[in-house]
């Protein structure tokens, strides 16, 4: 059995954590009983590392090393959230086996990649690349290569090139959705059933310049890409892909200065609420709020600084707001109902992540300079406990594994 220590102290009210660095090994966790649904993963992002976390106890397990570069990382997880899929800067694939707490495979399988999605079967692993453009597929047991879709177009002069793809999310029907940032498109790939000698299909969409990240709907309808080259939003309905890309809540920022961009939002972080969704502006200070029934501008509430999260709580009562550099210190919190800020928290220097606990009566936010990651109640909005942490990015939870467009 492993060692854990375990150090209490009186800070602000909360309890303080640490991790071990020796590793307990599969061997050492073979007479133990453990369910996954109170774990997850929370990135080390200066030290290629990750940490196993349990949600209940508020504790670190394990630290596991040899991830390679994780400076943009995340994380998706296996149907019966026992594996967790790490997907790397340096393109590496790495899976992780939450209870023996050890990699048990790993891949290079590109030479910059920006995240990835799991098939809503759990058997294929995407992955979205920079370097060279384009996904690539695996098989999620195996890690064996299943697909490699180089995101390839025509550019305005008629020269080919290869663009990078953004925005990788996994969508009913087994399909994979992405943009292409350089191309200005949205790609669906319909991965294959069990019929022997089917193969992937691709369908592509015009969507505006310079897609640079987007989310899925929780419905998994409504495919939603931000635009970096101008003020507006490209959606696309999955239950009606003839209708094509539509633009929404064009020209938001119409009459107003922009502002330098420090940190593209992630919009994978956006949120729907009380039939509304909370969507970061890009190079303003603002929450914008939009009609889900006709995707009209209804509002826009002004936050201290540019938002790059922004995400409700699992009741949706409230919408939690991290920023860019250089106010990212803090987290504000807004009511969804009267669509105000309401308590401005400082859990530490360079906020870069949260997730909400399976139920939503916590939230684990990373800080990256502080070294720790702070747990918040979210009915108190009062800090309960701190846990020690290498330059702490991503926080994700195997309860990921439940949800689409994760």
């Amino acid at each position: 059995m492993f060692m854990l220590v375990l150090i209490t102290a009186l800070v602000s009210g909360c309890q303080v954590f640490s991790a071990t660095d020796k590793a307990p090994g599969p061997d050492a966790m073979a007479n133990s009983v453990m369910g996954t649904g109170d774990l997850g993963l929370v990135i080390e992002r200066a030290t290629g590392s990750v940490l196993v976390i349990n949600t209940t106890n508020r504790s670190v397990l394990h630290r596991i090393e040899g991830l390679g570069d994780l400076s943009h990382a995340s994380v998706v997880y296996s149907r019966d959230a026992r594996y967790g899929f790490v997907f790397g800067r340096d393109g590496g694939l790495t899976k992780v086996d939450l209870l023996t707490q050890s990699i048990v495979g790993r891949v290079i399988q590109s030479g910059n990649s920006i995240g990835g999605a799991i098939s809503q079967d759990g058997r294929y692993v995407a992955v979205s690349n920079y370097e060279p453009g384009g996904v690539k597929v695996f098989d999620s047991t195996t890690l064996d290569l299943v697909a490699d879709i180089p995101a390839t177009y025509t550019k305005a002069n008629g020269e080919k090139g290869q663009s990078k793809t953004v925005g990788l999310v996994d969508a009913p029907g087994n399909r994979f959705v992405f943009s292409l940032f350089d191309a200005g498109q949205i790609w669906v790939l319909d991965m294959p059933d069990d019929v022997a000698g089917s193969q992937p299909e691709l369908t592509r969409f015009e969507a505006g310049k310079a897609p640079y990240d987007s989310m899925i709907t929780p419905d998994g309808r409504h495919y939603i890409a931000g635009l970096f080259g101008e003020d507006g939003l490209s959606m696309l309905d999955l239950w009606d892909t003839d209708a094509g890309v539509v633009e929404i809540l064009p020209g938001y920022g119409r009459g107003e200065q922009p502002l330098p961009v420090y940190k593209m939002p992630h919009l994978e972080g956006w949120t729907v609420a009380d039939g509304r969704a909370f969507i970061p502006a890009v190079g303003h200070h603002q929450v914008l709020v939009a009609d889900m029934n006709d995707w009209s501008l209804v509002e826009k509430i002004p936050v201290q600084g540019q938002p790059v999260f922004v995400m409700a709580s699992p009741d949706n009562r409230n919408i939690w707001v991290s920023f860019a550099h250089p106010k990212n210190d803090v987290i504000q919190v807004i009511d969804s109902r009267t669509r105000k800020v309401i308590r401005t928290l400082e859990p530490g220097k360079s906020v870069l992540h949260m997730e909400f606990t399976p139920r939503g009566e916590e939230v684990w936010v990373s800080s990256r300079d502080s070294n720790r990651v702070t747990v918040y109640n979210t009915r108190t909005l009062e800090p309960v406990a701190e846990l020690d942490a290498q330059s702490p990015s991503g926080i994700f939870f195997t309860s990921r594994a439940h949800k689409l467009g994760l």
